[in-house]
């Protein structure tokens, strides 16, 4: 089988974008290991069990990694959050401080709301139609 494990998100400060996507998102922290050269090891996941595709939080090296934070993907949307109900992540996530860029908006394909990450990273909540 094969599959994305990991996807990387360049980010400032590791302690800050794990507290973003732990508390804020809910995701779970998966690993948080040091490495030799000072750096960390750090994967946060939006589920359980490691089935989804992890974010390898790593903190930039240098001022052309710095100065990719929060626009990874040129100003798209570059991440999909999907879930099994979107009014309740939808609430949890105002309440904790994330910044939706829109009012969510039910379309064919789903119920949906962009919003963006602690760096300006813009994310797809989105809860897929049933089949």
């Amino acid at each position: 089988m094969r599959r994305v494990a990991l996807v990387t998100l360049v980010v400032d400060d590791y302690d800050e974008a794990i507290r973003f996507y732990t508390e804020a998102l809910g995701f779970r922290l998966a690993e948080d290991a040091p490495r030799p050269d000072g750096s960390r090891w750090v994967v946060v996941e939006p589920g359980t069990g490691g089935a989804g595709t992890g974010l390898l939080l790593a903190r930039a090296k240098d001022e052309a990694q710095r100065g990719r934070i929060g626009d990874q993907t040129g100003g798209r949307v570059g991440f999909f959050l999907h879930t099994d109900d979107f009014a309740r992540d939808h609430a949890r996530m105002l309440a904790s401080g994330v910044r939706f860029l829109e009012e969510p908006r039910h379309e064919p394909y789903g119920s949906v709301a962009v919003f963006e990450d602690l760096y300006g990273n813009r994310w797809d909540l989105l809860q897929p139609a049933a089949d």
